[in-house]
């Protein structure tokens, strides 16, 4: 919650603006050219005079109230339907604001560290793919022309403040399009494509951020299991959520999407990530439930798994190996069992592994929008890459059982089954002949007669071929995985 030092900062703040101006007053994500979550009620709120009169009307619906002792005010509008028709909100007190322009459809909000901040006006710059199949939209900014997508990027210097001029949304071309994250415009323009309805993307991220920052302190040191008692976290808890989250939280959305964990990768962390992510996912659903008055607890929260990178040939405070990443990986792939979540595989997006931020970011939003519809917008596609789920051991064979076969599994060069290692009871893993039966995988090395672990992918330098015959790429996985005793999802 906000902190008392922080909340009497702004009462005064608002409070004198108000009474010195005599005018009401509006946040910045409240503004012309918006986009309005359907089918939900929506906040609609401000600062003005102690005591003013405020008129808030919109389409057919007429809401007024009254401003606290604090100068503040809000006003609650009822489920809207979707429009693509523009329409203008006017509010009224001692001035009258009028929003323009604004439609009402679908609202998501992106956020993270560097590769979800990558804006589209990188990808004209980056190297041609190696994978011709994923596309190459080089020439998106430029013909980009959909007023029906529009975005809002979080400044997070201006966030918290009161808003004059009401342009802070924009239509998703041009300048406004220029700057905003390439991963969360091409989520929006899939969404569209696919729905026909109103997308608006909230971006609020920033290069170089660890998980911490963007976690209320308070949710780290009360995380339901106890995981962080008696422990000092570092790297700033609270110090993105509170400017660049907290003043959304009234905002009515549809759903989160995250990029993020290259740092905490570098610092080698695994399960002690799994708890932050937790922390993270629970205290954002709850914050927008009350701010929002949003009766679900469980809003989506699709996120990235890091991709492929030479994290072992780095040098920094962390020693790291070719198992740091994938042993990551398993920290990200934990919160799968967290309800409302998904995760987008990433181990055939990056054609130069020494690049920490990759091109494929059209193909990252795809795959993320992809989650959203299959499981948001009941759209009956395949939206995951093959996941493991058991193993039986046969004699000297392992049986490996996935979900999200879809068509069925395949080899998507047509080559043998690769980047399979299998182990006994020494642990000592040696490379597997894997052979697709049915919707199983069956596993088994020359002189191995009592198989006791299989592990897949499990290197930074594997690019696997396993994928479903939709073209979705496989989780790597080991049988033997620690994390799936020791985290508790619920």
């Amino acid at each position: 919650m906000m902190g008392l030092k922080r909340y009497l900062l702004l009462v005064v703040l608002f409070g004198t603006m108000g009474e010195a101006n005599a005018k009401i007053l509006l946040p910045q994500i409240l503004s012309s050219n918006m986009v309005l979550q359907r089918d939900k009620p929506l906040n609609i709120w401000g600062f003005g005079a102690v005591g003013e009169l405020v008129t808030v009307s919109f389409g057919v619906q007429v809401k007024q109230t009254t401003t606290d002792a604090n100068g503040k005010w809000k006003v609650v509008l009822s489920p809207l339907k979707t429009s693509a028709v523009p329409a203008a909100m006017t509010i009224k007190g001692s001035n009258t604001i009028v929003l323009d322009n604004i439609l009402v459809g679908e609202v998501w909000l992106c956020s993270g560290q560097s590769n979800m901040e990558y804006a589209m006006r990188k990808i004209a710059k980056v190297k041609k793919p190696l994978k011709e199949r994923l596309g190459y939209p080089a020439d998106e900014l430029e013909k980009a022309n959909n007023p029906q997508i529009r975005i809002f990027l979080v400044n997070r210097k201006q966030l918290s403040k009161p808003d004059s001029i009401h342009k802070s949304w924009s239509v998703a071309q041009d300048s406004a399009l220029k700057n905003f994250s390439a991963a969360g415009y091409f989520f929006a323009k899939e969404l569209h494509e696919k729905l026909n309805v109103p997308v608006g993307m909230i971006s609020s991220a920033v290069s170089g951020s660890a998980i911490e920052p963007w976690i209320p302190k308070d949710s780290l040191e009360n995380v339901e299991t106890g995981y962080f008692k008696d422990q000092k976290v570092g790297n700033d808890p609270g110090k993105f959520y509170t400017p660049m989250i907290e003043p959304l939280t009234p905002f009515a959305l549809s759903g989160f999407l995250w990029y993020q964990g290259e740092t905490n990768c570098f610092l080698k962390e695994n399960i002690s990530y799994s708890y932050k992510m937790k922390a993270l996912i629970n205290s954002w659903r709850t914050a927008w439930k009350i701010g929002s008055s949003d009766q679900n607890a469980d809003l989506p929260f699709y996120y990235v798994q890091i991709a492929p990178f030479n994290y072992s040939t780095t040098k920094g405070k962390v020693a790291l190996d070719q198992q740091t990443e994938p042993e990551f990986w398993e920290a990200q792939t934990q919160l799968l069992r967290m309800p409302n979540t998904g995760m987008v595989v990433t181990t055939d997006l990056n054609d130069y592994p020494d690049d920490l931020h990759p091109n494929y970011k059209w193909e990252i939003g795809r795959r993320l929008a992809l989650w959203a519809l299959a499981n948001d917008y009941n759209k009956k596609l395949s939206y995951s890459g093959p996941i493991y789920k058991s193993v039986s051991f046969k004699g000297a064979t392992a049986e490996l059982e996935f979900e999200h076969s879809g068509k069925g599994l395949t080899s998507i060069d047509g080559k043998a089954l690769d980047c399979f290692t299998i182990a006994g009871a020494d642990g000592k893993f040696v490379p597997a002949n894997a052979v697709i039966k049915g919707n199983k995988i069956i596993v088994s090395a020359k002189g191995l007669k009592n198989p006791a672990a299989v592990r897949f992918g499990f290197n930074e330098a594997m690019r696997p071929n396993l994928y479903n015959k939709d073209g979705l790429p496989a989780l790597p996985f080991r049988t033997d995985n620690p994390l799936t005793k020791q985290f508790k999802p619920i």
